[in-house]
């Protein structure tokens, strides 16, 4: 079980790191052309790079926590976090009509969802 959360946890800071680097980083009128991103073309541009800094934040709040063995409950801290997070992207794509989108955060919230009940409750951290 172990070593399953693990994988889980690093698949989705793979995909926080990925989706943080781009909005941080990519001009957002480029994200607005690219499929899937049409929704920042409504967003202000601040809003767009805070949400790239809470996926930086996530991806390492789900890996160097434990990692490092520094407060590791602040992986499934985390987890939650991007539950959250990933109810707004399915809200707003869903408002969109992008139902792909919404499956695709619905599948990452799942992922999250399992990192915070295995660290909260299957296999915590202890330490």
């Amino acid at each position: 079980m172990n070593l399953a959360l693990w994988i889980a946890a690093g698949l989705l800071a793979v995909v926080a790191l990925g989706g943080g680097i781009s909005k941080t980083l990519v001009p957002k009128e480029k994200l607005a052309a690219a499929h899937g991103g049409g929704w920042t073309g409504d967003a202000s541009v601040g809003f767009v790079k805070t949400l790239g800094v809470l996926e930086l934040l996530a991806a390492a709040g789900l890996i160097l926590p434990a990692a490092l063995g520094i407060a590791p409950v602040l992986v499934p801290v985390t987890a939650v976090c991007w539950i959250l997070l990933m109810v707004g992207a399915m809200v707003t794509h869903g408002r969109r009509g992008e139902s792909p989108f919404v499956l695709l955060n619905l599948m990452y919230l799942a992922l999250a969802a399992y990192i915070a009940w295995g660290r909260f409750v299957l296999e915590p951290f202890t330490g």
